[in-house]
């Protein structure tokens, strides 16, 4: 008894070993975290946070749009600020692009805001603006903290007067120690955009305990993959259930690998995606990757309603992920991102309970018949093989919505022929009229080039100013 004890406790330091290294983030135990659903439990939650703040308010998000929601965002920073409070707002160039006009910036910065624009396009820097910050936080003098997927904008509010579903979402408030590691991890970031948060604005000393949950803040950062690895470690890890939400999901092979050992030793693995998306190429890209998934027993839904935009995942009801990142390579490795990672049995089944009511409005993607070896039968072409056929997919539509199942045909085949055709017409267009193409391949390649030579005159410059100081 006492060594089967002493194995399990040796057992769970190693695995809290591997989460510390895989994800760079300690374990912060005393929290209260809850979970809130959707932009009608998000908003009312940010909103009265920001109305209580006394010191300062520390806003991020990704896409703040110019509309209703962003109105009332806007509206609650400057009241605050007015008041006296230090509030400083962190948006995407990326994401505000072509999204939220320059009016909206200049007017919270008239009412005492101090906002700043996160990697701006510069001329000097042509591909630097592949990297962004797609974080979305709240901290609110030191003691209250939100992590969120939901971005600051109307589709995600939905309009229930004129009959127009919100996005379904998912984040968390969190209250307890683990605030310091989310507010760190947004100063990191506005550090890096300019000058940094002045010693003494924070609260100093520990956060009083709040609760029994056990957190993780893991604020991942462009090429260091830390989500990626914690990924495939709970993947590793988890024992029954691996149950996985994402609103862009484009698995690199190794967390396909992942996952799909998970499912064929055992694990019930379940992977839920939209069904309509505001990225209809990031759609066709998941859906050409749902063979392999299946095929090693991967369940896979997509959701029914507008859209789904979160970004989580449970496991054998202990551990749960909520956060800002997707299952794809721009969030592994290209952008800014900050999730929580909750070990807690009461959190996780919360989670869980979340994740099956969202199954129930979902519809289930299943591998189609294999085809058999053998000549088809001809149809004959007239009207009566016609409502033959529009027999059969009545039929099979009509059971598809029975069953909430939904057969993966043709999936491959429909993307690889989209992308077959559209290499013959750039194919075509670059025979029939060649300076199409040669002429901006030659602006950016003379862009790059202007770039590089200016970025080794500077460097240049800087060593020699370098050693003229060590001589003086």
């Amino acid at each position: 008894m006492q060594q089967s004890a002493a194995i399990a406790v040796s057992e769970r330091s190693l695995i809290d070993q591997a989460f510390t290294r895989a994800s760079g983030a300690e374990r912060i135990e005393g929290n209260r975290v809850w979970l809130l659903r959707d932009a009608s439990e998000n908003y009312p939650a940010w909103f009265d946070a920001i109305a209580a703040a006394e010191r300062y308010v520390y806003f991020e998000n990704y896409i703040i749009r110019d509309d209703a929601s962003g109105a009332r965002l806007a509206d609650a920073l400057s009241e605050r600020a007015g008041a006296g409070v230090k509030v400083r707002l962190l948006y995407d160039w990326g994401g505000a692009l072509g999204k939220t006009s320059g009016r909206y910036w200049e007017a919270l910065r008239a009412a005492g805001v101090e906002v700043r624009c996160f990697n701006p396009f510069r001329l000097t820097s042509p591909l630097g603006w592949v990297c962004r910050n797609h974080r979305k936080s709240l901290v609110v003098d030191g003691r209250a903290g939100f992590i969120t997927g939901l971005c600051v904008g109307d589709e995600w509010a939905g309009d229930p007067a004129r009959g127009i579903p919100q996005w379904r979402d998912t984040g968390i408030g969190v209250d307890g120690p683990a605030v310091k590691a989310i507010e760190q991890a947004f100063a990191r970031v506005w550090g890096l955009v300019g000058p940094a948060i002045p010693e003494g604005e924070r609260r100093t000393g520990p956060v009083p305990v709040t609760g029994n949950v056990a957190v993780r803040i893991v604020a991942s950062e462009p090429n260091r993959a830390e989500l990626l690895r914690v990924d495939q470690l709970v993947a590793s890890a988890a024992r029954e259930t691996l149950w996985l939400a994402d609103a862009y999901y484009a698995g690199v092979p190794s967390h396909v690998q992942a996952i799909c050992s998970a499912a064929l030793d055992g694990v019930d693995v379940r992977l839920l995606l939209p069904g309509a998306t505001d990225l209809p190429v990031v759609r066709a890209i998941s859906r050409a990757g749902y063979r392999p998934l299946l095929e090693a027993g991967v369940r896979v839904f997509e959701w029914n309603g507008p859209m789904l935009h979160s970004k989580t995942a449970v496991a054998d009801g202990l551990w749960a992920r909520v956060g800002s990142s997707n299952l794809n390579i721009a969030s592994w490795l290209a952008n800014y991102e900050l999730d929580a990672v909750v070990e807690d049995a009461g959190f996780a089944g919360d989670m869980t309970r979340q994740y099956e009511a969202d199954l129930a409005n979902s519809t289930e993607v299943v591998l189609g018949a294999p085809r058999r070896k053998r000549e088809r039968p001809r149809v004959r072409r007239g009207s009566a093989g016609r409502a033959a056929v529009l027999g059969i997919r009545l039929g099979n539509a009509l059971t598809a919505a029975v069953n909430s199942h939904r057969a993966i045909a043709a999936q491959e085949a429909g993307l690889l022929a989209g992308a077959g055709g559209a290499a013959i017409v750039v194919a075509i267009l670059a025979l029939l009229w060649p300076r199409l193409f040669a002429i901006p391949f030659a602006v950016i390649l003379a862009w790059l080039g202007a770039t590089l030579l200016a970025r080794a005159w500077r460097l240049r410059r800087e060593r020699i100013s370098g050693a003229r100081s060590e001589d003086g």
